[in-house]
Formats: structure tokens, sequence, C-alpha cells
């Protein structure tokens, strides 16, 4: 065969492999022979779930007095006395939010935000029967709030917990809430992202995102899984307009079943104190202790005499793993630390030079050592009428102060006493005249000797800040 035929032949061959793929790639497909061949849809999912998720409508009553320009006036006073302060008047604020079923004898779990200082809370159920709630739990830091109503003998659909840590990047969601009051509404998209710490500055937050619309109404609904359960509670979204910009964020279910659980055992929510601090390693930090890649929590704080100290963690530590639980932030191990019950002990793997370490965490409560001791000063001095408090690793957590911070905060000050004394709320004490504040009574002791003149140092967010106040003379903050 001359070579101008085979190359012929091999050229035919060439065109025909295509074609011939093509042929049995046509004879693979087949025509749908039935309608549920060809439908996607998720309609048997919403129709398990969306019974137990329900509308929430809460109405709260402001009152507000509208002053005379004559209150003040001495002629009028004497006629019409103290009645003559002007009119009182009403307003009421309404707000509404979603919520979800998680046990049938009307236990339901929403957003704080959702409910927060509301004087009446209505719960309307899928069928659009209505029932007055009340508050078992209400855990501001978490941004949950545990309801309960009376629904007699009768069996509510619920909405089963699922195991969030097990969720991941790419698993197909759905949310359903009442968005902008109108109804009932189901969004669909897929888990965008995890372990999302820094959304709103909560203590506990360890958010999943989603880009499934969420919108205003959505607040306190439900983020559910392929398999129906809840992986989430809806409770913010990332926008500029209110509108939503395919960000949205979960709470896990995993701290929602957390909250949940104290709130039927008691209504009082209290959390595991790790009594520890870090960093997370970087990819700088890892290069200068030796390592081959980022990871972990570099230890460099730890409160004497608290849990991490009991368990034997030193500065300088590497914290790798809580539980089994890998961990790259210190977020992240504040939120499986906020998982636990106290009581009994938690195993953690800890990098010590080369060497691994496991170690068992206590399970305590942070201590309130010294108490509290809420006090409004009084008596003649430049800080009449402030009110503070001391401050302990039980109160921090409690008003979302760093737990290591030491001093008195200020809760609340006059107006005219802010203007002298450049005082604010959130402002911690640090030191009077030269002497350390640990307490409020070292602040009364200097007030006793000279209640009219005074420098003090205050940490104001993360800043030092030096003040001098006096009597006769230049009074100045730096």
């Amino acid at each position: 065969m001359t070579r101008s035929r085979v190359l012929l032949r091999l050229s035919i061959l060439l065109l025909l492999v295509p074609a011939q793929a093509t042929m049995v790639q046509a004879a693979d497909r087949k025509v749908p022979t039935s309608w549920r061949q060809v439908q996607l849809s998720y309609a048997s999912i919403v129709k398990k779930a969306a019974p137990a998720v329900v509308n929430i409508y809460t109405k709260r009553v402001i009152k507000a007095r509208s002053f005379s320009p004559f209150a003040n006036n001495p002629f009028f006073q004497k006629f019409f006395g103290n009645d003559f302060q002007g009119t009182s008047r009403q307003r009421i604020e309404r707000s509404l939010g979603s919520g979800v079923i998680v046990r049938a004898d009307g236990v339901i779990v929403t957003n704080h935000h959702v409910i927060g200082n509301a004087d009446k809370i209505t719960v309307a159920l899928s069928d659009k029967r209505e029932y007055d709630a009340k508050v078992i739990l209400d855990d501001e830091k978490d941004d949950l709030a545990v309801l309960q109503i009376n629904i007699g003998t009768e069996k509510l659909p619920v909405l089963k917990f699922s195991d969030s840590d097990s969720v991941e990047v790419g698993d197909l969601v759905l949310a359903i809430g009442d968005p902008f009051g109108v109804g009932q509404t189901v969004t669909s998209g897929i888990v965008s992202a995890l372990a999302r710490a820094q959304v709103n500055g909560r203590n506990y937050k360890f958010f999943i995102q989603t880009d499934a619309a969420v919108n205003p109404g959505n607040s306190g609904g439900a983020l559910i899984g392929m398999d129906g359960k809840l992986i989430g509670i809806n409770t913010a979204i990332f926008s500029r307009s209110g509108g939503s910009n395919g960000i949205g964020f979960a709470i896990p279910a995993n701290m929602v079943k957390h909250v949940v659980a104290s709130a039927l055992s008691g209504g009082k929510l209290v959390r595991p104190w790790f009594g520890g601090s870090g960093q997370t390693v970087t990819a700088d930090i890892a290069e200068s202790l030796g390592f081959d890649r980022p990871g972990g929590i570099l230890v460099d704080d730890i409160y004497s005499g608290g849990p991490a100290d009991q368990a034997g963690l030193r500065q300088g530590d590497v914290i790798l793993s809580l539980d089994g639980k890998s961990v790259s932030s210190p977020q992240a191990l504040q939120y499986y630390i906020g998982l636990k019950t106290v009581g009994g002990t938690v195993p953690m793997v800890v990098l010590r030079g080369q060497k691994k370490l496991t170690l068992y965490v206590p399970l305590r409560a942070a201590p309130e050592k010294p108490p509290r001791d809420i006090t409004t000063l009084k008596g003649e001095n430049i800080f009449y009428g402030i009110k503070l408090a001391n401050l302990s690793p039980a109160y921090s957590a409690e008003i979302g102060v760093d737990t290591y911070e030491r001093g008195v905060i200020v809760l609340s000050s006059p107006r005219e006493v802010m203007r002298l004394t450049s005082l604010r709320r959130g402002d911690i004490f640090k030191s009077v005249n030269g002497n350390k504040v640990i307490t409020i009574s070292n602040i009364t002791a200097a007030l006793a000797r000279d209640p009219r003149n005074i420098d003090f140092i205050i940490k104001r967010s993360g800043r030092r800040i030096e003040c001098v106040i006096r009597d006769k003379g230049r009074s100045y903050c730096k």
C-alpha cells in the first residue's frame, strides 16, 4: 500500500472517532418516562420542616413625656403645681421575626434580638393559630432566646437537631422564615463558609455562612440540611442596604441545642471557663516556632488558679485540639468550651517544644472574685452619681468584657459628671492617685482624702488614658 493511501485511511479513522463517540453518548441518553425523572424538588423536605417554623410578633410600649415650655415658670406652677409638666404619651413599637419549634410541647427557639425588651410576644403557627409566649431563657451574648407556649396536650411538629460540626462547605441548605412579614418563604443555597467568628462581636459565636437569601424577618428562622434537620438558626446578614447580598449567618445547631438544654434544666446558662488566652498561629509565628505549617493557638496568658492553670498548661504551649476537635483560633477554642457543661474534665492536646501532651482541663464556672458590688457613688465629690462595679471573670463574661480585665468598670454616669471627668460607660479604672484599683473601695478611699482633686488612669477600648481633675485650675485627659 502506498504511503498516500495509508495517510488517507488514518485521516478517515480520526474523523470517525469523534462521530462514533457522539453516537455512543447519544445511545446512553434516554427519554424520561415519568415526571418524577425530570423533577428536581425540595418539596418533600419543605413539607416536613415548614410546619415547625413559626412567626413571632412582639409589642413594646414606649412612654415619652412632652414638656411644656412653661414648666419651670413659677407663675404657672402657682396655679397648676407639679401637674403642669407637660403631657405623657405612649407609642407602640412592633417587630417581627421567626422561630423554630424544637419540642412537641411548645418549646421554641428564636433570636434574642427578635424578642428583646418586648412587653408581649405572640407566636403564630404555620396553621395561623396564635399563642402568647413566655421567655424561659434569654441569652443576649449568643443572640438566642427560648420561648414556651401553652398548647395543652397537643403535640406540635418539631425540627430535630443535626450535628452542626459535621456540616461542610458546599452542603445544600434551605432557609425557612418570614421575611418582610409577607408569609412563610423558603430559599435555597449552599454552606459557603464555616467558623465565621467575627460577625458581630458576640462571645460564643461560630457562625455557619450561607448564600441562601436571608432578609429581615428571617431572624430566628431555620437553616436546614437535605435530611430536613436543623443545622442552624438564621441570625444575621452582611449587607449595606439591609437586603440579602448572598451572605447570611446562622448559629450552629450544637450551640442552640446546648442553650435549649440549659433552659429546660432550670433556665440559667452557665458555661465553663477556660482561664487562658492565646493567639492564632499564623504563618509568621509558625516559622518562628519551627513549624512546617500554621495551625493551633499559641498560649500567651494563663489565669493563676484557673482551669487551664490546673490542667498544667504553660505559656508558650500550642493548643492543637480540644476533645478531639482541631482548634485553629481562640474563637474556636471558646466555642467548643462553651458547648460543654460544668463538671468533669475535657482532654486537650498541646505541643510543648517538640513533644505532644494530653492535658485534662477541669470544666468549671468562672469565679466572681471580687464580688461585683454594683454601687452608685454618693457624697460631695467629683464622681457623684457614677454607677460602678468590680470586675471578675464571671461578671466580665456576663457583660462581654475580657475576662482577664481587672479593675472597676463604669456602668453609667450623669451627663454633668461625664462632661467634668470625661468618663464614659465601659471605662475601666486601673489606678487612682498612683494606687492600683482592684475594687470600688480603692476609689472611695481616694475620694475620702480629697473629693475634688484626683488623678486617675482608665482603660477605654484597649487604650490607656490618664486624667487629672482639679477643683481650681485645669482638668484634662490624655
